[in-house]
């Protein structure tokens, strides 16, 4: 009998994309690095805001780093990822807390599709340049990650309740007491491993 899985939590927002890089190779590796994956949805927003970090975007530096960075990410691991046309307003201006709640509802409620409506609500923003803020567009995330239109419905309407409004709340500060400063947390064992980019290894 080998050892036991290591534990290991992600916390994410949707619009990042470097969040998205690590969750897909997280995913994929798993089992090989005999990890046991824990997904956390939390809020950019809010840690970008207890940090005192600003978004890549606004400094020119970072923003040219950001698209050339990416471009050579998506070779590497061979993920779908590119820019939205408009990256302003749909990074800072429509942000991305209703899809994180509804992620937060899922999370209490079916917990076994939080992986494939994560990943579809990242499709949408980061491969398609799909909207993920009106109710309609998270209904059809869910629905082609293999929820039906009921379970979906059911959840959205769970979003703006205490509960989920304070899970999520709790987490990103979770997140935050971590020291992040970004959208990206990996912790394990009590260690915390924040970066921008993921290129993990677990011993």
């Amino acid at each position: 009998m080998g050892p036991l899985p290591r534990s290991l939590e992600l916390f994410y927002d949707v619009l990042s994309p470097y969040s998205w890089l690590s969750f897909e190779v997280l995913c994929r590796y798993q089992n090989i690095w005999n990890i046991k994956l824990q997904l956390r949805p939390s809020l950019i927003a809010g840690i970008m805001k207890d940090s005192g970090n600003k978004p890549p975007a606004l400094l020119p530096r970072k923003a040219q780093y950001l698209r050339q960075d990416i471009k050579l990410l998506r070779q590497h691991f061979q993920i779908p990822i590119q820019f939205p046309k408009d990256f302003i307003s749909v990074i800072l201006e429509k942000g991305s807390m209703s899809a994180m709640r509804f992620l937060t509802a899922l999370s209490l409620e079916h917990p076994e599709m939080l992986e494939k409506v994560s990943r579809e609500l990242w499709m949408r923003v980061w491969s398609r340049d799909e909207d993920i803020t009106e109710p309609q567009s998270i209904l059809a995330a869910a629905e082609k990650a293999g929820m039906t239109i009921e379970q979906a419905q059911g959840i959205l309407e769970k979003i703006s309740t205490p509960k989920v409004r304070n899970q999520l709340k709790e987490t990103t500060e979770a997140a935050c007491r971590y020291g992040v400063s970004n959208s990206l947390c990996l912790v394990t064992q009590s260690h915390c491993l924040c970066a921008h980019c993921a290129i993990i290894t677990v011993p």
